[in-house]
């Protein structure tokens, strides 16, 4: 087994998804909804971004291709987003790449928010493709290393319905300061496994060599 992909695979699947995170999200959407409806919200939600999550290991390297982009490219821009949004959660903001503030008000059913914002874009939004689509380019010709990542984002995906079907419980435990804390210590590592994909994607570029 691929230990040191395993672990990268696995810390960067519940970084970017941060579960966590999810619970003052769901709380926020779902105000109005009953408990029965929360908790079908919070299926759905899952459900649907897990299909967008498989959908995009399984055909976005060939849309890639298709775009003429190159891995190094990718791997470069894919770094900057997360580095971005990895500010956004060392300075508690709101991540543009993450949510929209007017999604909050759009919504006129209200079990509709399970597709919008919260299964896309807060947990299968474009910082979760990007790292997606970077660890499936990782694995060209280690078949085994796709396992890892079904197997990371699945487990991520799973502790994200946990803690969504357990908002008010998680909120209560963890209070408002520590998913602060929490969503702080994420944004640490999600900045250092940002700067590290931007150094592979300028290393594989060849940028520097003579």
């Amino acid at each position: 087994m691929d230990v040191q992909f395993a672990a990268t695979a696995f810390a960067t699947a519940f970084t970017i998804v941060d579960p966590v995170g999810m619970v003052p999200s769901t709380l926020a959407v779902t105000g109005h909804a009953t408990p029965e409806q929360r908790r079908r919200i919070s299926n759905r939600a899952v459900l649907v971004a897990a299909a967008v999550i498989v959908f995009m290991a399984a055909v976005g390297h060939y849309f890639l291709s298709y775009l003429g982009i190159t891995l190094p490219a990718f791997g470069i821009a894919g770094g900057i987003l997360l580095l971005l949004i990895a500010i956004d959660m060392l300075f508690a903001r709101p991540s543009r790449a993450k949510s929209d503030p007017e999604s909050l008000h759009e919504a006129s059913d209200v079990e509709s928010v399970a597709v919008f914002p919260l299964a896309i874009p807060f947990i299968a939004g474009p910082g979760t493709i990007a790292t997606v689509l970077l660890l499936v380019n990782l694995s060209t010709n280690h078949p085994g290393r796709l396992v890892i990542i079904y197997a990371a984002y699945g487990a991520a995906l799973l502790v994200t319905w946990l803690c969504m079907r357990s908002a008010e419980f998680m909120m209560r435990i963890l209070t408002k300061t520590g998913v602060n804390v929490l969503t702080r210590l994420l944004g640490i590592i999600m900045a250092a496994l940002a700067v590290q994909f931007i150094l592979n994607g300028l290393r594989d570029s060849g940028f520097g060599r003579q």
